[in-house]
């Protein structure tokens, strides 16, 4: 099979070109409508881009099997040696608002484990990378986390993190909470230390963090679900319990705080 290393050079040509189909919708007025179950958005440009990475990914790797957003489900792909992890837009919400903080992730699975993985944010020019056997880069440089203790951290989260129930004996840790609207690109700030860490507390979708959860694994942070176990992919429900990604003191001291 083709190694990691051309996996992720297919990853990049791949979310170079999702990133010309998407601009040309971004801040255009793209159709869009709700997928309804609190699925949020869909746009026109996220149904094209997925269908022109489903076209370019399999005819280059007929064998690997397809995991998508924006793709019904194949069971096949659970037999598959290895399978495409694939947000089209990740962040649709911040697409269609014109921002540009939304994403494009694209991975590579074998087995249970990520390969190789691929954030690209066109607006911004900016495309994060990892093969499991080299450095996690932005826009070719490698990148770093950076440690911090709990009380100075700076935390990537969205506002239900805060509950108080999800902690132990209801006391909040006292990082700061920040936010950016693609859960992939909140990844990868943790994995270059722009931010301390990033942490989700309900289910996540693996095509919303395959991709970044080896960017940062890469780049040298601990990387792991809510209850501090390994993250499986490629599973029957494509979904994690959470995530807890930091320098792995900090990882450490986030998962100490957490409720049982």
């Amino acid at each position: 099979m083709p190694a990691p290393e051309d996996d992720l050079a297919l990853l990049l040509a791949a979310a170079t070109e999702a990133g010309e189909i998407a601009m040309r919708y971004w801040r255009n007025e793209p159709r869009f409508w709700d997928k309804g179950d609190d699925q949020g958005p869909v746009s026109e440009a996220d149904l094209e881009v997925n269908r022109h990475l489903e076209a370019r990914l399999r005819a280059t790797r007929p064998d690997y099997g397809w995991l998508s957003e924006e793709s019904t489900d194949d069971a096949s792909r659970l037999d598959a040696k290895r399978v495409f992890i694939i947000d089209p837009i990740d962040g649709t919400r911040a697409f269609l608002d014109g921002q540009e903080g939304f994403s494009h992730s694209l991975a590579i699975a074998e087995g249970e484990r990520i390969l190789a993985g691929v954030v690209h944010l066109p607006a911004r020019q900016v495309t994060y990378a990892a093969s499991a056997q080299g450095p996690a880069t932005r826009n070719g440089q490698p990148i770093a986390p950076k440690e911090a203790d709990i009380a100075a951290a700076t935390v990537l989260a969205n506002k239900p993190t805060l509950n108080p129930a999800l902690w132990r004996d209801g006391v909040l840790p006292p990082f700061k909470r920040d936010f950016r609207p693609s859960l992939a690109w909140r990844l990868c700030l943790a994995a270059e230390g722009a931010f301390n860490a990033a942490v989700s507390l309900r289910g996540a979708w693996e095509w919303d963090i395959a991709a970044g959860s080896l960017i940062a694994e890469r780049a040298g942070c601990a990387v792991t679900d809510r209850k501090g176990r390994t993250m499986a992919f490629n599973s029957a429900g494509a979904k994690l319990d959470g995530l807890v990604i930091a320098p792995p003191r900090l990882h450490g001291e986030i998962l100490a705080r957490l409720a049982d």
